[in-house]
This record gives structure tokens, sequence and C-alpha cells, in this order.
């Protein structure tokens, strides 16, 4: 609605109508008019662009209308246009200095079928200065379903998770966004089956190196991380953030932040499972990274903190301890009193850092800083941390 304080439609007037194309990530906005001599109109489209529509509104006491729109490398800017929307005016300058850095130089839409028959999508963003014909490496992310961000703005940042699309695509990586649909009682599988068909379908635009791709989620992306890589080694290094681990232990364990068990996550949520590990016991092993940690050949750096209150840390604990009893390349980082994502600036930026560096190390072939080559003796961390930070 144009009038924020409007308490309802009333279509009896012209109504604009935000709209947006599943298939396309196309977006824009239309407007839908009363009926005349009893016979309905159609919307009438507006704007329609390759890019996110939004945030159309109009001055409460003039026809003068503003909306917004952003691309994955166009900051978000204000419009000035009238009712028909047409020849809309930019008339902000946000983020002035974007044009002193590096970024995206586009995207592309993805088209696959998963190895179950479905339908889906996926955003590929290339790098900074890319040039078709050359390879690139590139950076697997995931949360369900997330092909509609194609055209989000992504301002670089530290954020909670050390994840941040831009500083990648900005620092020479592509970046592939994979959505994932899931079967009942596979919630790990499902991953493997929609993830793995959407790379094939990605690499076939030319511009992934399919020798040098890396993965990265964080909490139910983490908990895709650490089985996908139980179930092929096609990835050269991976990051999870606070996974899932073991969906046996984790069944009876404490939603801290909420204070309620996580049964309900199981079996009425992501978790997507038909009744309890007892009803259902094969399901749960099969989509347990733990399980199947004996498969894993991919360097993995996992980040879980001490005091998690959505996964526990247990199931860090647990698939680290495995990984090193049979000693895979594996790498844990906690930052204590920490929850489930990162909250302290300082952190959040210490995380992001150091992932992008061990990317750096297994994708680009740089050399490993001692933290990864060495690592940090206990009674040395405080001043390694200093050096960091300084």
């Amino acid at each position: 609605m144009l009038d924020p304080e409007e308490k309802g439609i009333d279509l009896s007037k012209t109504v604009y109508i935000r709209t947006y194309g599943e298939s396309t990530k196309k977006s824009g906005v239309a407007t839908l008019s009363p009926a005349k001599a009893g016979l309905a109109t159609g919307p009438a489209m507006l704007i329609w662009e390759d890019a996110n529509i939004g945030g159309i509104a109009k001055a409460k006491k003039s026809g003068v209308f503003t909306y917004t729109k952003e691309k994955f490398n166009e900051p978000t800017q204000v419009y000035l246009t009238d009712a028909t929307l047409a020849n809309g005016k930019k008339v902000t300058e946000n983020a002035p200095d974007a044009s002193n850095y590096a970024w995206s130089t586009g995207v592309k839409l993805v088209d696959y079928v998963t190895t179950k028959g479905d339908s889906l999508q996926a955003a590929l963003f290339l790098p900074a200065n890319y040039v078709a014909g050359q390879k690139y490496p590139t950076v697997v992310y995931y949360y369900e379903k997330l092909s509609q961000t194609l055209h989000n703005w992504s301002n670089p940042g530290y954020n909670g998770t050390g994840w941040s699309p831009s500083m990648y695509t900005s620092n020479g990586y592509a970046v592939l966004i994979p959505d994932i649909v899931y079967k009942m009682d596979d919630p790990g599988m499902s991953a493997v089956w929609a993830v793995l068909p959407a790379v094939d379908a990605a690499i076939k635009t030319g511009v992934i190196d399919e020798n040098k791709m890396g993965l990265h989620g964080h909490s139910w992306g983490g908990y895709q991380t650490s089985f996908l890589i139980t179930q092929t080694t096609r990835f050269k290094a991976a990051a999870a953030g606070a996974p899932l681990t073991n969906m046996i232990s984790m069944y009876d364990l404490i939603y801290w932040n909420s204070g309620g068990g996580n049964m309900s996550i199981f079996e009425a949520s992501q978790g997507r499972f038909l009744g309890g590990p007892w009803e259902n016991w094969d399901a749960y092993e099969r989509n347990s990274p733990i399980y199947h940690v004996k498969n894993v050949q991919t360097p993995l750096l996992m980040l879980h903190n001490d005091k998690d209150g959505a996964v526990d840390f247990t199931q860090g604990v647990e698939y680290y301890n495995a990984l090193r009893r049979l000693k895979k390349p594996v790498i844990m980082v906690q930052y204590l009193g920490e929850n489930h994502g990162l909250g302290k600036l300082e952190n959040r930026k210490d995380y992001s850092v150091r992932m992008m560096e061990f990317f750096d190390h297994h994708l680009k072939g740089l050399p490993a800083p001692d933290w990864i080559s060495k690592g940090v003796p206990r009674l040395k961390l405080g001043e390694h941390l200093e050096e960091r930070a300084f």
C-alpha cells in the first residue's frame, strides 16, 4: 500500500502492486484498476527490470512517487517519479565511495534439475573484472532457497557468520548460491541431490573452475556442509559454521536460546523427519555427518562457539574429535562467550578474515598462514590475537 497508515485495500481505486518473477527474478510495479462496466481489467506493468524494485511510496499531499532499485553490484538508490513511474530520476547517492572498489561484474541465473527431478535455480555471481572464457575459484553457499537474492545489493561487511558474497566476488571469486528442496526423512541427502546437479549446471557456464570449488554454510547450511563433504570429494575446501553433526544426539538436546527441546526441529521443522530416532533410526543415521565421517577428505574449517544457544557446542566437538581421531584435515575455531553467530565486531572481523585466508590457500594456492600450517599454542593465543588485531 502507498499509505502505510491505510487500514486496508480499497479496490474501488487504482492499486499499486509490487511484482516478482519467480523464474526470471525480475521485479517491478504494476497497477490494478477497478473494473469498468462490469469487466475486470488485468494488471498494467509500469516497471519490470532485472533488478530488485521495491519501497514504492507516494507523497501525502502531491502526486510525487518514489521507489527503490538495487542490484547485486549496485547499491540501493531512491528514484523520484509520478504516478506512471516512468522516467524515474535518481535522487540519492548511497555508498558514494563504491566506485573506488572492485565489484562483481554481473550475475547469471542457472537452471538445473535435481537428482530427484525437481526443477530449481541457482544464483551465480561473477567475480570483479570477470573475463569471459576464463574460469574462477568458486565458493558455493546455501541455506534452503536463496536464488531470489540474485538482484539483492550485498553491502560488504563483517557479519555474524563470517560470510559476505560481495567480499568474495571483489576478491576474485565466483559465488554460486543454489536452491535446495527437501524430501522427507532425508535432509542431508536432499542437499546432495540438489547441490551437486546445481554445480554441474553452473560449470557449463564456463565461469567456475571445477578444480577450485569450496563450500560454506552456517547453522542449517553448516549442517549441509558437514554432510556434503562426507558424500563427495569434489570440493577442495569447506567452512561450516555452527553445524548440526549428529541428528540422533542433537534430537534430545536443548535449544538454549528459547529453553525448549529440539524435538520439534526434527519432526515439524527443518529436520523433516517422520518421527523420532527410535521410530526412524536408519533415516537419522543416514543423514548424520558423524556416521559417515570416515569418508571426509575435504579440508574443513569449523566455527562453533561455546555458548551457542541454537546448535549445542557439543555437536561441533563431536564432529571435530571424530575427524581428528581419523587424522582428517580439520580446524575448529571458537570464540568464548559467543552465541550461534558472532556478536563482537572484533570476532566477526577475525573470523571473516580467517575464512578468506583458508579459502585463499586451498582454492587460490596462496601460502597458508601459520595458524593453518602450524596451529597456535594455547599459551601464545593472546599474543597471536593481538598480532592479528594489529
